[in-house]
């Protein structure tokens, strides 16, 4: 394996759009300030979708302007639309994600939207974007099952995976939204996709419903998979998916690749205390099992 990993944290935006209660605008700027200073290279900030649709996220303006940005990080956010890209870029953006499903039903559910009209709709936000300057990742929800299809065809998941690369998204996320995927299951996904869409612009993003991420993750790897999205606190989870837990916790992942001697720039002490940090905050046990280790162990 070549030595060095990119784990995207979501924490503060996929991780948070999920909570129950209302978390103050002032702990989400400081969990992506800590975040920063752990040493990622990108730390997805919020998204600019309807607050209809996820009231959490109501405050992604004031977000992105009370913001301390640290030279050398990445603040993506997500659009669903031009409007919400409109909105991203008054609010400083200069990197966004959009986001569809492999799952025609799952797409019904969550966006009242055929996969091709969802993608339909951000195809103006690509298009500025290019204009722009601005750099773009697109998210494939579902990939490895869907809460209301049941199995997912991989041949879907490969089309609409390389219709976002070909529309301009320079990396796509693979995600399995509702955390039923194993290792072998994982492997072939990415290697069907991989056929379609170079190694190096895909990423892998799992939630850890059935305890697989991690081994989902690793599977995924051996296959030259080297972006990994995670979650600080195993945060999040899927509003529209009865039952999904959050997203793999970036401590768990980071404690893994550092064993394996493979290198993430992140801080493992540093994150760690962050996940501690807004466990509190958000007054729930941590989601992670490296964070919980420690903190029994201090």
């Amino acid at each position: 394996m070549s030595e060095q990993v990119r784990v995207v944290e979501v924490g503060a935006r996929d991780g948070l759009q999920n909570e129950p209660a209302s978390v103050p605008t002032a702990i989400k700027i400081e969990l992506i300030e800590r975040l920063a200073d752990c040493g990622y290279d990108t730390v997805e900030a919020t998204s600019f979708v309807s607050p209809k649709w996820i009231p959490q996220l109501a405050d992604a303006e004031a977000v992105m302007h009370g913001l301390q940005r640290k030279p050398g990080v990445r603040y993506p956010v997500l659009v669903p639309n031009l409007q919400g890209y409109v909105r991203a870029r008054a609010a400083g953006a200069s990197e966004i994600a959009v986001f569809t499903a492999a799952s025609e039903a799952f797409n019904r559910k969550n966006i009242n939207a055929s996969i091709d009209e969802s993608i339909a709709r951000f195809e103006p936000v690509l298009t500025q974007a290019h204009a722009d300057g601005v750099r773009v990742r697109g998210y494939v929800s579902t990939v490895l099952g869907c809460p209301y299809q049941g199995a997912v065809p991989l041949t879907d998941v490969v089309r609409v995976a390389a219709r976002l690369h070909a529309l301009g998204c320079g990396e796509i996320s693979l995600g399995d939204t509702i955390g039923v995927g194993t290792p072998g299951k994982a492997r072939a996904m990415l290697r069907a996709v991989a056929e379609a869409v170079p190694m190096d612009a895909l990423a892998v993003h799992f939630h850890d419903t059935y305890g697989q991420a991690l081994a989902n993750i690793l599977a995924c790897l051996e296959d030259g998979v080297r972006v990994v999205d995670a979650a600080v606190a195993g945060t999040g989870g899927c509003p529209y998916a009865r039952g999904a837990s959050g997203n793999v916790a970036s401590e768990d992942v980071i404690y893994m690749l550092h064993g394996m001697g493979l290198q993430t720039g992140v801080d493992l002490d540093a994150l760690i205390a962050t996940g501690q940090w807004l466990a509190t905050q958000l007054g729930r046990g941590n989601g992670s099992r490296v964070g919980q280790a420690r903190g029994a162990a201090a």
